[in-house]
């Protein structure tokens, strides 16, 4: 599918391990023809971890996107009733952000945004990230599964034998699973051996 002329919403939430993985799939997005608006929430900008300062990350992110990044719950309402969004990502997502969503909770730009997106009945991807997937937040997992507008990037067990209960999106499904997601279809098998790509 071509892209040209949708707008293109990219949340990223507090899953710092998995920044690398995702920031690289934007440009496939761009280069589809896409316009990428980035949403970070406020672990996202204010946090240092062995895996980068958060400030440099959104540097990156609007170098390659050439906007600057949302960040305040303020910035991120116009993108329901004066700016839509023709889909929204969230990628990654973590445990946290996707008990949140679950619930119809609304703690930061990007839920904000997501939740703007399912008002206008436009679709919304979901890249998740989480050590709990197979534990406690199962039943969030489920609960999106099962909701209208809500697609996933394929995801799998990352480290099945270390990390048990850790589900993982293959990230670079995510175009395909957007390209999907526009037409109403879910990306298919979701459910994937992650651990061997």
């Amino acid at each position: 599918m071509n892209l040209t002329g949708k707008h293109i919403g990219l949340g990223i939430t507090g899953s710092h391990c998995t920044y690398n993985q995702v920031v690289p799939h934007i440009q496939s997005l761009l280069d589809a023809g896409a316009k990428v608006s980035a949403f970070v929430t406020y672990t996202v900008k204010n946090t240092v971890t062995r895996f980068g300062d958060g400030k440099d990350w959104i540097n990156k992110v609007e170098e390659i996107t050439g906007n600057k990044v949302v960040d305040s719950i303020v910035d991120a309402e116009p993108y329901g009733p004066k700016t839509p969004l023709d889909c929204m990502v969230i990628a990654p997502l973590t445990g946290n952000s996707i008990s949140k969503f679950a619930n119809a909770m609304t703690d930061s730009p990007v839920l904000m945004a997501a939740k703007a997106t399912l008002r206008n009945r436009r679709p919304v991807v979901l890249g998740i990230s989480t050590n709990d997937g197979l534990g406690l937040n199962g039943s969030n997992i489920a609960r999106l599964l099962s909701s209208k507008n809500i697609y996933f990037i394929p995801f799998g067990q990352d480290d099945p034998e270390g990390k048990p209960t850790s589900l993982v999106s293959h990230m670079p499904l995510m175009k395909e699973t957007v390209e999907a997601a526009l037409d109403g279809k879910q990306t298919q098998p979701i459910l994937i051996e992650k651990f061997r790509y």
